[in-house]
């Protein structure tokens, strides 16, 4: 099976130029192909992953990753898809944002080793120096008006207004594919779905410009069984930046995806084989109950984005909590495990009787409330029921110093932090 092959079964594969000729160049031996990613922030997110590891994929089967960080396409802005424009950032900012993202991609792709090591690229490099009466001379006049306006990322856009700038980033886009094919003879683009349009400038400029063939595999954009973008969790995007989203958090998401997208995710996140993950199914679709599917998807993507030790941690933090075991996590591990839960900073002169406190924090809403809860046994001190009216949380109660963790009922948390 050659690697086209493989990443058409395993749901990476949503549109390419010739496929014939994009077989043949694979046929004939290890291509260079590169992946953009604009620094539209300071990390990048779960929705990113997918052209990650499908160019990881490519490295492993002997072909040349560039990974282009666009420091000049990012101080534009992409309109694909957006309903309105981007604001921009200074070019300290963005300089900023590129610095983190080389160094998120540099855990996935192997710069140091073999002939196929992975170069890191700006297109800042080239576009800083171009003017842009040289631009419009050399790039600017192989492409028609016409051509940029058919482009289905520009006319979603045209009855709400598009700004020149805009207008003109599938140009720059374009032209990073014909710099990096003249530099380094890169035949190859992947990207995700929505950036079509702005690839295939890239392969007209080819043409055009220099007459050579460039070829292109867009990823699809990953939905659930439900419809809904993937990598969006409440609304919040899931970071691959642990001060971003914890690696807990990262493992709960993926433990908590549906039953009827769990097979499909793990060919498209993990590196287990096709035959290991059809075993994979069999067992779990004979017991969907027991989420094996999800623990193996949560283990396989945590340690690959995090590594084992970010894995074993957030795996231990699930088991603890499912057993309400406080005590036995530490308090920087509570705080992964907790971060969404109400938190209430205890003030010097709080009154710490339970009961006063409860009311105070918020976990309840009345001093009647509380001694109710309390006696009949609702409320929990750091994993400890406790039931008596009178009981004042002392140093002892603090984890590493720092906070304390009530719980009321099964699964209500609540956090004192000092």
């Amino acid at each position: 099976m050659i690697i086209l092959d493989e990443l058409k079964e395993r749901g990476l594969i949503f549109q390419t130029t010739d496929k014939e000729a994009l077989r043949k160049a694979f046929e004939n031996g290890p291509i260079s192909y590169y992946t953009g990613y604009d620094p539209t922030a300071d990390s990048l997110h779960l929705g990113h992953l997918v052209a990650i590891l499908t160019s990881r994929r490519l490295q492993l089967d002997g072909h040349k990753p560039y990974a282009l960080v666009g420091g000049a396409t990012g101080l534009i802005g992409d309109p694909s898809f957006k309903d309105a424009e981007r604001s921009l950032q200074t070019k300290e900012t963005v300089d900023g944002w590129v610095t983190k993202i080389q160094g998120q991609l540099s855990r996935f792709l192997d710069f140091e080793n073999g002939d196929n090591k992975a170069e890191m690229v700006n297109n800042y490099d080239w576009f800083g120096s171009i003017s842009f009466i040289d631009f419009l001379r050399d790039v600017g006049k192989y492409f028609t008006v016409n051509y940029m306006m058919s482009k289905e990322s520009v006319k979603k856009r045209i009855e709400t207004g598009i700004s020149y700038t805009e207008f003109a980033y599938q140009i720059m886009q374009g032209y990073d594919f014909y710099e990096l094919n003249n530099k380094h003879n890169v035949t190859l683009q992947i990207g995700g779905s929505d950036q079509w349009g702005n690839m295939t400038a890239g392969t007209e400029l080819l043409r055009r410009k220099a007459d050579k063939t460039g070829h292109v595999i867009t990823v699809p954009l990953i939905t659930d069984a439900t419809g809904k973008k993937f990598g969006k969790s409440e609304g919040n995007a899931v970071w691959l930046d642990a001060d971003k989203t914890s690696p807990y958090e990262m493992y709960q998401f993926w433990l908590n995806v549906m039953d009827d997208d769990a097979i499909r995710f793990l060919k498209i996140f993990t590196f287990l084989s096709l035959d290991e993950i059809a075993n994979i199914e069999k067992e779990f679709n004979a017991a969907r109950h027991k989420r094996l599917a999800q623990k193996i998807l949560a283990r396989e993507v945590v340690t690959l984005v995090h590594g084992q030790e970010a894995y074993e941690q957030a795996l231990n933090i699930t088991e603890q909590l499912f057993a309400g075991n406080i005590k036995n996590l530490s308090a920087k591990e509570l705080k992964q495990g907790l971060s969404n839960v109400p938190n209430y900073a205890v003030q010097a002169d709080d009154n710490l009787n339970i009961v006063e406190l409860l009311v105070r924090s918020g976990v309840v809403n009345s001093k009647r409330q509380a001694r109710e809860d309390v006696q009949n046994g609702a409320i929990y001190i750091n994993g400890e029921r406790t039931q008596d009216l009178d009981y004042t949380l002392s140093p002892s109660d603090k984890i590493d110093n720092e906070l304390t963790v009530i719980r009321r009922g099964k699964k209500k948390y609540f956090v004192l932090t000092y």
